[in-house]
């Protein structure tokens, strides 16, 4: 019986001396402060306001400059475009169908042995910078490279433009061309070639203009600056 006193003994101890272990550490007293410090509300932390930093003092300037007039700022103002109309006006189905009407009248009238095409004028043509040519006649009239052509209307002005090969449309100056004459939704022209004479740098052709009006038809003249060489 002996044995068994001894264990308790030694087991009651083993107890007390890490309860005074544990009295030294103070573990029981943290452990406690830990539950309280779970239990307890977080307090709510203040936001603090950010100031906008004040605006930067007007910038010095000499007494010469400071005297002079205030200048003009021309930055916020933009400059209007040139000569396009306001409003876009179009025209009517009725007047479409007059224009073509006519120029097809005009083109039978005119002679079967030089080439021409009707051209109808939209909004994009009347005041855009590209016209395009049919492709047909494109590829049956025209040059395969790029070249400049100059359109000639009934007074005979001449208006140099470059022709573009690739897209096969008249390109920079027929936006002026279409404004200066006043083309709108709805008319109606027609190109036609009257003449060609082969030289070593020139070919010639020609085309003549009339009046025209809102849904009217015109037919236009141009000259073509190409390269030939003789066979």
């Amino acid at each position: 019986m002996a044995e068994p006193n001894s264990y308790e003994e030694q087991r009651r101890r083993q107890v007390e001396e890490n309860k005074r272990k544990l009295e030294e550490l103070r573990l029981h007293r943290l452990s406690a402060a830990v539950r309280e410090a779970a239990v307890k509300p977080m307090p709510i932390q203040e936001l603090k306001l950010r100031y906008l930093r004040p605006p930067p003092p007007p910038t010095r300037r000499s007494g010469r400059v400071a005297s002079l007039p205030k200048q003009p700022d021309y930055r916020d103002k933009k400059a209007p475009r040139r000569g396009l109309p306001p409003d876009r006006v179009y025209a009517t189905d009725e007047a479409r169908d007059y224009a073509f009407t006519k120029a097809k009248e005009l083109n039978n009238q005119l002679s079967s042995a030089h080439p021409s095409f009707i051209k109808p004028m939209t909004h994009s043509y009347a005041t855009g910078s590209l016209l395009t040519i049919p492709r047909q006649f494109k590829k049956s009239y025209l040059p395969r490279f790029d070249e400049m052509i100059f359109l000639v209307d009934e007074e005979d002005g001449e208006f140099p433009m470059p022709y573009i090969a690739q897209h096969g449309a008249i390109g920079t100056g027929w936006k002026m061309f279409a404004i200066g004459h006043n083309l709108a939704d709805g008319d109606c022209l027609v190109f036609q070639q009257v003449q060609r004479t082969k030289f070593k740098c020139l070919a010639g052709w020609k085309y003549m203009t009339e009046a025209k009006i809102n849904g009217s038809f015109a037919v236009l003249k141009f000259n073509l600056l190409t390269w030939n060489e003789e066979w």
